[in-house]
C-alpha cells in the first residue's frame, strides 16, 4: 500500500476525451475537469492512494445519470459513482482514470410513508438531512456510521455504525432501489412490502456492490418511531478485559441495547483533549438504551450490574437530548481526535468483526500487538455486534512507520478471519481490503467475478475495486 501523500492521474482512459467532449455539450459547466475538483472527487478520507478521474460531471436526475452512462458505456469510459467522499478504502479513487459521477444534488426526500415506516428518497441525501426532514413524524433513521454520509454511498458500502447492534445495518434497512446498471437501463429493484419470495434478491446484490454493478438514483429505506425514552451512559474499566467481557455478557443476556461502543484509554485521552470533555481517563463503555422510561432504567441497572462484575465503576447515565448527542459526536470525531493529537501524521483508519464470542481475544491480542511494534492505533469499536477499528496514525519522518503498521494490518485481519470473523465490519473493500477478500472468500469469488463480468462486461463500473483487475 503506497501513502496517499499526493494523489495524481492515471494515464487517459481511451475515447475519454470523446466522452468528457459529449458530456460538455449536453450538461455544459456541470461538467468540470478543474484539478481542485478533480483532487475533491478521487480522494477519501483513507490513507490509500488517491488517484484523479479526468473529469466530474454533476448529475441533477436518474434520467441525467441513465444517459451519462449511456455515453460512457458507449466509449467504454470507466464511471466513479461520488456522494460525499467520506469513504475509508479508496472507494472513489479512479485508477484507471474516466469520469466521477457525482449525485450529490439528487437530494430529495421523495416519499414518506409514515403508516408504513418507509421513506423514498434521492441517493445524494444524507443522512441528518434525512432525520431532520422526517423529525416532525416521530419516525428517525437509525443507520449512523458518524459521517453525514450520503444515503447512496451507505447504500454502496452496506455502512452501519454505532446503532447497528440494535437496528442492523443498511443490508437490513434498505427495502428497494432504483439503478442503473452498466448499460445505460434505469430499473427498479425490490418492493415497499416487508418480505418478497418473488425471484433473486437483488436489492441485497446491489447493497455492498460499492458502485462496481450500476448507480443508485433511489432507495427505500425502513424508518422506526423515535422511543419514549433515551438513555444514554458511560462506564469506565481499568482493563480491557473488563471492558470487552461487560460487552459480551450483555449482548449474551438479551439486554436490547441500542447502542454499546468501546474507547480504549488512548482514544479516551484524545477525545477529552479534542472535545473538551472529562470522560474518566481509563477504558471507556458507552451505551444508548431506547424504550419506555421504566425499561430503559431497567436495562441500564441490569448492564450497570453486569460491568460491576467485571470491575466497572463510575456508571453515569443521562436522558438529556443534549448530554447524549455531545457524548456522541465525542465518539463519532475519535478518528479526528487521534489526528489532532499528531499534528502532520497520516491517518490510516481500518476496522475488522468477529463473532462476539471471540471479541475479547481478538481485541486483546490487537492491543499486544500494536504495544509490541511501538505504533500508535488507538481502539474504538461498534463491539456490540463484534465490530472494532484501528486509527492507525503513521509518521512520515520515520521511514519504517508505514510498513509497519500494514503490518499490523495485515496480522489484525489473519487474527479476524482466523476466529471466523472478516476482513471488513463496515468500511467495505474499495481497493484497501482486496487481498483479505480472495482468503475469506476462497472460492465464492470466482462466483462474484462472474456476476461482475455479466452485469458489466466492459468493466466501467467502478474498475479496480472489491477484486482488483478483470480480465
Amino acid at each position: 500500500m503506497a501513502a496517499q501523500t499526493a494523489s495524481h492521474a492515471p494515464a487517459k482512459a481511451p475515447h475519454v476525451d470523446e466522452t468528457i467532449a459529449e458530456l460538455k455539450a449536453l450538461y455544459g459547466d456541470r461538467v468540470s475537469t478543474a484539478p481542485a475538483v478533480r483532487e475533491q472527487h478521487g480522494k477519501d478520507i483513507s490513507y490509500h492512494e488517491a488517484h484523479l478521474p479526468d473529469a466530474v460531471v454533476f448529475a441533477e436526475s436518474a434520467e441525467e445519470v441513465q444517459r451519462i452512462v449511456q455515453i460512457c458505456a458507449r466509449h467504454k469510459t470507466p464511471i466513479i459513482p461520488f456522494g460525499t467522499g467520506t469513504s475509508l478504502e479508496g472507494h472513489i479513487s479512479a485508477p484507471n482514470g474516466g469520469i466521477s459521477l457525482d449525485v450529490s444534488r439528487l437530494n430529495k426526500v421523495l416519499a414518506v410513508n409514515s403508516e408504513d415506516l418507509d421513506v423514498v428518497v434521492q441517493p445524494g441525501v444524507t443522512r441528518k438531512q434525512l432525520n431532520e426532514y422526517i423529525r416532525d413524524t416521530g419516525l428517525f433513521f437509525p443507520i449512523d456510521p458518524g459521517a453525514d454520509a450520503s444515503i447512496g454511498g451507505m447504500t454502496s458500502t452496506r455502512a452501519s455504525g454505532t446503532n447497528a447492534v440494535r437496528y442492523g445495518t443498511m443490508r437490513e434497512n434498505v427495502l428497494a432501489l432504483q439503478v442503473v446498471t452498466a448499460d445505460g437501463r434505469l430499473m427498479r429493484l425490490g418492493r415497499r412490502s416487508r418480505k418478497s419470495s418473488a425471484g433473486y434478491d437483488l436489492v441485497k446484490l446491489f447493497v455492498g456492490s460499492e458502485g462496481t454493478l450500476g448507480v443508485i438514483t433511489e432507495v427505500t429505506l425502513r424508518l422506526y418511531g423515535i422511543p419514549e425514552s433515551m438513555v444514554a451512559a458511560t462506564c469506565a474499566f481499568d482493563t480491557l478485559e473488563g471492558a470487552v467481557n461487560t460487552v459480551i455478557q450483555t449482548i449474551q443476556s438479551g439486554i436490547p441495547v441500542a447502542r454499546i461502543e468501546l474507547m480504549d484509554t488512548y482514544t479516551v485521552d484524545t477525545v477529552n483533549k479534542y472535545s473538551k470533555l472529562d470522560l474518566p481517563p481509563k477504558n471507556l463503555l458507552l451505551l444508548e438504551f431506547h424504550g419506555t422510561e421504566a425499561g430503559t432504567k431497567e436495562q441500564a441497572e441490569m448492564v450497570q450490574a453486569i460491568a460491576a462484575e467485571n470491575g466497572g465503576g463510575n456508571f453515569a447515565w443521562t436522558n438529556q437530548a443534549e448530554e447524549r448527542t455531545k457524548m456522541w459526536q465525542a465518539r463519532h470525531d475519535a478518528a479526528w481526535a487521534a489526528k489532532a493529537a499528531r499534528p502532520g501524521w497520516g491517518m490510516w483508519a481500518t476496522d475488522v468483526c468477529v463473532p462476539i464470542s471471540r471479541l475479547a481475544e481478538c481485541i486483546l491480542e490487537t492491543q499486544k500487538d500494536i504495544q509490541a511494534n511501538g505504533l500508535y492505533a488507538p481502539i474504538v469499536g461498534h463491539v456490540g455486534d463484534g465490530n472494532f477499528h484501528l486509527t492507525m496514525m503513521i509518521d512520515p519522518d520515520d521511514p519504517t512507520y508505514l510498513p509497519r503498521a500494514e503490518a499490523l494490518n495485515d496480522r489484525l485481519v489473519a487474527r479476524a478471519l482466523a476466529l471466523g470473523g472478516t476482513c471488513t465490519g463496515e468500511h467495505g473493500v474499495g481497493i484497501g481490503k482486496i487481498k483479505f477478500l480472495y482468503e475469506e472468500h476462497g472460492e465464492a469469488m470466482s462466483l462474484m467475478r462472474s456476476i461482475k463480468k455479466a452485469l458489466d462486461p466492459d468493466n466501467i463500473m467502478n474498475p479496480g475495486k472489491i477484486m482488483g483487475p478483470i480480465n
